[in-house]
């Protein structure tokens, strides 16, 4: 770690040790914020090009193609999401709103078990494929204090890998609570970053550290920190999980970092084990939980419940 200090001169704002340097950017680890995030922090103009056009043309052009052939392993992921969801909202009438929805297929799940549902959604190309290929009901655009007026009575409101995207992540959740019904959920997963593997692999046997992306990735959260940052802001954690922290193949000497066929192989495994552990749900629910307990997993995921 680089013990080198960042501070905001101008502001005041931020700062805190240096984590990682990186095309130009700094890591810190926020005293204020409780996470870690890069300096400087992009302007949410600078980020609408990167995610209503680039994103999606350039960094993630078969994203959609590769949901689809996926979708056994996603349905899986979806249904013990929202399993997990209807623990909490009994009512007979439940509405969820879909943050960075994507292709809508975890929404399309939601639907067919009864759900009202809608998206959010800035990409153009998913967008055209989740409202009129799947007819579902999609917002094409940012959900921001410009726009979170046109949602309101949610019971569940999702985020599945945007907080790492958000220039300012206390002023979405801010939003999100006051559409949020009372006692209802804000449902989160986040890449679990500088987690005990990949420290390992960083520190002691040579690895970059690859998970560093800005300006893609702006924060940086682990199952601690989210807890904390989520609860600041009048909420109560209910439920933490880890995904299947597909860094083990890294120390099992697999570097699949820069290799797509490799990966796609460590990716196929992964998909195996999570289906095959779905059998028993009560033994994958411990294990995931577990993994949240001791800080691994891929991404860190986090239910929590609004309390004022």
């Amino acid at each position: 770690m680089d013990i080198k200090s960042w501070k905001d001169k101008k502001e005041n704002l931020h700062n805190g040790c240096v984590l990682k340097t990186k095309d130009g950017f700094d890591v810190i680890k926020c005293k204020e914020c409780g996470f870690a995030h890069i300096i400087p922090i992009p302007t949410e103009s600078e980020l609408e090009g990167i995610y209503s056009h680039d994103y999606y043309d350039d960094e993630k052009p078969l994203y959609i193609e590769s949901y689809i052939k996926d979708l056994d392993w996603h349905n899986i992921v979806n249904s013990e999401r929202y399993d997990l969801y209807e623990e909490f909202i009994t009512t007979d009438h439940k509405k969820i709103l879909d943050i960075g929805s994507g292709p809508g297929l975890f929404l399309k799940h939601g639907k067919e078990r009864g759900w009202e549902v809608q998206g959010v959604e800035p990409s153009k190309q998913a967008y055209e494929y989740s409202s009129k290929k799947l007819k579902l009901n999609i917002f094409n655009g940012f959900f921001s204090k410009e726009t979170y007026q046109n949602f309101k009575d949610f019971d569940v409101v999702n985020l599945s890998l945007v907080l790492e995207h958000i220039p300012n992540p206390f002023e979405m959740v801010k939003l999100i609570k006051s559409i949020t019904k009372k006692n209802g959920l804000i449902s989160i997963s986040v890449p679990n970053d500088f987690n005990p593997f990949q420290k390992i692999l960083n520190e002691n046997l040579d690895y970059d550290s690859w998970w560093v992306a800005p300006p893609h990735h702006i924060n940086y959260f682990n199952h601690s920190t989210l807890a904390k940052f989520i609860e600041s802001l009048g909420f109560k954690v209910v439920h933490q999980e880890g995904s299947f922290p597909i860094d083990m193949f890294l120390l099992m000497g697999e570097n699949y970092i820069g290799d797509d066929e490799l990966g796609a192989k460590c990716h196929q495994k992964r998909k195996i084990f999570d289906i095959n552990l779905a059998k028993n749900k009560d033994l994958d629910r411990k294990i995931r939980s577990t993994f949240a307990q001791i800080g691994i997993g891929r991404e860190a995921v986090l239910i929590a419940k609004k309390i004022d």
